[in-house]
């Protein structure tokens, strides 16, 4: 799946992903590929990637919101 990580100023990630874990409001959770269509806001805690190579990132954030519909995720984060 296409995923985008931004802050306000600048570009954390972009490109492909085989699974993205968040720090949500309500708890930790998963994205796939083809996941169905989500909006969730997230909390302060670490936001954990796997790309398409399977390398491991993450991204400490202060909170945010994602998004993710068609196989495209956008995640906004502070």
């Amino acid at each position: 799946m296409k995923v985008t990580i931004t802050k306000p100023d600048s570009i954390l990630y972009d490109g492909e992903a085989k699974l993205v874990q968040l720090p949500g409001t309500g708890g930790l959770f998963e994205i796939l590929d083809r996941h169905a269509p989500i909006i969730s806001s997230l909390k302060r805690g670490t936001l954990r990637l796997i790309d398409a190579d399977d390398k491991e990132h993450t991204f400490p954030v202060r909170g945010g919101v994602a998004k993710g519909q068609h196989n495209d995720l956008t995640i906004l984060v502070q």
